[in-house]
């Protein structure tokens, strides 16, 4: 009989001891990478803050806006070595719990029309594309429009 290591995932609030983990995963993943003072100023906020654990190492890590009625997702993100093993759909499908605790009744979500397994994901999940927000994104030669994504809660 062989021994298998049983991993322990969680997903808890974000706290201020966890922004440099999120943060070294976000330099990690994009090429324009929200700053520490941008995941800090969000806890200061009173953003639903929230990071993806496994066994005591955050891989993954979201912030999301909600106001009346509506929610906002302003950033997810899984680490490199963990993508592609179906956590961001697990971890999507918290935050859209999430929303619906704080009774919104939308989901709204930018994202670049180049970031494809993102796109994939939030359409698979049932967001639908409902318009484009010009130079939204900085890029390397400009600007990068956002695809602007809704999910009926």
């Amino acid at each position: 009989m062989s021994a298998q290591l049983q991993e322990i995932a969680s997903i808890r609030p974000m706290g201020r001891e966890d922004v440099e983990a999120v943060v070294a995963i976000e330099y990690e993943i994009y090429p324009f990478p929200w700053s520490y003072g941008n995941f800090r100023d969000s806890l200061n906020a009173g953003y639903s803050c929230w990071v993806y654990e496994l066994s005591g190492l955050v891989i993954g890590y979201s912030v999301m806006m909600v106001a009346v009625g509506e929610a906002h997702l302003l950033n997810l993100g899984i680490a490199p070595g963990w993508q592609g093993r179906g956590l961001g759909r697990r971890f999507l499908h918290q935050l859209i719990d999430r929303a619906r605790d704080y009774h919104a009744e939308t989901l709204l979500l930018e994202v670049r029309p180049s970031n494809v397994a993102a796109r994939q994901l939030y359409l698979s999940t049932g967001f639908s594309e409902i318009a484009v927000r010009k130079k939204y994104y900085p890029a390397e030669e400009g600007r990068e429009d956002a695809v602007l994504m809704e999910l009926s809660l």
